[in-house]
């Protein structure tokens, strides 16, 4: 777990953080003494109030606004409030004359504080009713004894659900049925790799810590235990997920029966540690299996930050089966659906939106290669093939090294990149139609650059290649003759031209261009790719110690870059060395 935190007192973290979302919702106020967030001007009929312990953001305060919440409550990080924050905002911060509703989840402190401030509220003459949300199956009913299961992000569902209804002029009762019929069809479970850190808290060194390669399957928000831990990869760990949330023949989990008939909403969350991009790998995991293994097609699939442990390395996933909501015109997705003005939902996608899913008729995607006329200069196909060969798995081979020398002096994606490239040509070579023409070889070649390889050395590499292709043209004879040293050094000549109007890198740039013009320079003097390949790695070693004045190793301080080449012109050499190598076969 990380202990670093930009707030280490806990208490200001958490008043700053209540007093910055009037500044991103202006329909809504704080009463900072009770840590309430509320509407000062709610539309009419009942209010719906819901809270915990801070560091679940957005859940709940963040759900304030005009179709979600009237108010919320919030304790401390992990903590229940206090019943007499729960009472005030109650009876001076919402409207009571159609009603309040109270939605918690399922864990003892908040269930206790805020059920006692329903009671003194009801004694005082207010309508008021209470639902609490357990839809976490991570803890099985073994385990869960008499408390059942905890509430997680599929409460979320129920909140906005409930919110939608209440500005459609549901009544308390209906809103009250509405939220119990969604929690008792909702299941979730989360998954981590690794508890969090409380601020202003001592580190826990605790031997319960996850080890490196492990996971933990249903653990709780707020650092609780979950059921298991085990080492598995994504595809493992969502299997073990979605068999806990729907596998009708455990007794001791199976909580709710979805069938291939029902339709089911999926909410992947993110427990607050996890990026958008890797959220996004996971999201579409899920659904992959749900739909290969249990024949479940969600109709609508939320994924985003919802309900979370602070900065948890982990997400949970909420599988809620749709039902009647037996409100006129509301049907259970309509009020999913339904905008909300609160800062912290993020799902924006219209009823109507979702209904042309699938409207549209599948088409596969037809290559359509724009014309190509191949030249007159013939290569040895079988030469060719074994020449490239022998360039792309030396490159292949190379990667560890350019990844580590790229990881010393820029971003690390280097090596990768290179590596990704050459097995995408090795596959191609392959697969494509023999030719002797060296223009069409060349331009197979390049299609899969520049589909494969991204980053500035990919749109180095896809330039050089297609101003190669311009240059063996410029140079191609009237009638079929086959390619020599002499046409492609003026072709690759005129390649570093051309090159040179999109880059100012100059050898002694510690650049691949380093690499590169000795290369060309040397093939043209010579003729012999086994000396310009020579010249093309004592260029790039000549790298070593020479200070970067283009590219993000400008950006580098620090010790290490002195002893290491460029990355770019040293996966440049190893491919040429391979290309020399492979001509001598």
């Amino acid at each position: 777990m990380s202990s670093k935190h930009f707030f280490d007192d806990p208490t200001t973290l958490v008043t700053t953080a209540l007093a910055s979302i009037p500044l991103t919702n202006p329909s809504v106020s704080l009463d900072l003494a009770n840590k309430i967030v509320y509407q000062h001007s709610p539309t009419q009929g009942p209010s719906l109030i819901s809270g915990g312990g801070s560091g679940h953001e957005p859940s709940f305060s963040s759900f304030v606004g005009r179709g979600l919440l009237t108010a919320s409550v919030a304790g401390t990080i992990f903590a229940s409030p206090s019943a007499e924050q729960v009472r005030r905002c109650i009876t001076t911060r919402v409207r009571k004359d159609a009603g309040v509703l109270v939605v918690v989840m399922n864990y003892t402190g908040d269930v206790l504080n805020f059920g006692m401030a329903v009671e003194k509220a009801r004694a005082g003459g207010c309508e008021v009713d209470m639902v609490v949300v357990g839809d976490d199956v991570g803890v099985g009913r073994g385990m869960g004894g008499k408390v059942g299961r905890r509430g997680i992000a599929g409460t979320c569902l129920v909140l906005k659900a409930v919110g939608a209804a209440k500005e459609r002029g549901a009544t308390l009762p209906q809103l009250s049925n509405l939220a119990r019929q969604t929690a008792s069809n909702l299941v979730s479970i989360g998954a981590s790799l690794s508890h969090v850190h409380v601020p202003g808290r001592s580190i826990d060194t605790a031997s319960d810590e996850l080890a490196q390669s492990e996971v933990e399957i249903g653990m709780g928000i707020h650092n609780e235990p979950g059921s298991e831990r085990k080492t598995t990869d994504l595809p493992g760990l969502v299997k073990t997920m979605l068999s806990h949330c729907l596998d009708t023949s455990d007794s001791d989990r199976n909580f709710l029966s979805i069938t291939p008939d029902d339709d089911v909403v999926l909410l992947v969350n993110n427990l607050g540690g996890v990026s958008v991009l890797e959220l996004g790998g996971i999201t579409n995991e899920v659904v992959q299996q749900l739909e290969s293994d249990w024949k479940i097609k969600p109709v609508r699939i939320l994924a985003g930050t919802y309900m979370t442990s602070l900065n948890g390395l982990g997400f949970s996933v909420s599988l809620l089966k749709v039902t009647d909501t037996g409100l006129e015109g509301s049907s259970m997705l309509e009020l999913l659906d339904a905008p909300a003005e609160a800062s912290g939902w993020t799902a924006a996608i219209t009823s109507e939106t979702w209904q042309k899913r699938g409207a549209a008729k599948k088409q596969e995607e037809i290559a359509v290669g724009e014309e190509f006329q191949p030249g007159n200069l013939q290569l040895d196909p079988a030469v060719a093939k074994s020449a490239v060969t022998s360039a792309l798995n030396r490159v292949i081979a190379a990667e560890p090294d350019v990844t580590n020398y790229d990881t010393i002096v820029g971003d690390g994606d280097c090596g990768i990149g290179l590596k990704r490239g050459a097995e995408a040509i090795l596959n191609m070579l392959e697969k494509a139609k023999k030719t002797d023409d060296a223009l069409t070889f060349l331009q197979n070649i390049i299609q899969v650059v520049e589909v494969t390889m991204d980053g500035t050395s990919g749109a180095i590499y896809a330039i050089f290649l297609n101003a190669l292709a311009h240059g063996l043209r410029q140079n191609s004879p009237e009638s079929p003759q086959p390619i020599n040293a002499e046409i492609w050094g003026k072709a690759l000549n005129s390649s570093l031209q051309s090159l040179r109007k999109y880059t100012p890198a100059q050898p002694g740039d510690r650049t691949l261009m380093d690499a590169l013009f000795p290369f060309v320079e040397t093939l043209s003097e010579s003729g012999n790719v086994e000396s310009a390949a020579r010249a093309a790695e004592k260029g790039a070693q000549g790298t070593k110690g020479m200070r970067a004045s283009l590219g993000r190793t400008v950006y580098v301080g620090g010790e290490g870059w002195q002893g290491v080449p460029d990355p770019g012109a040293h996966g440049l050499a190893e491919l040429l060395l391979g290309l020399s190598e492979g001509l001598k076969k």
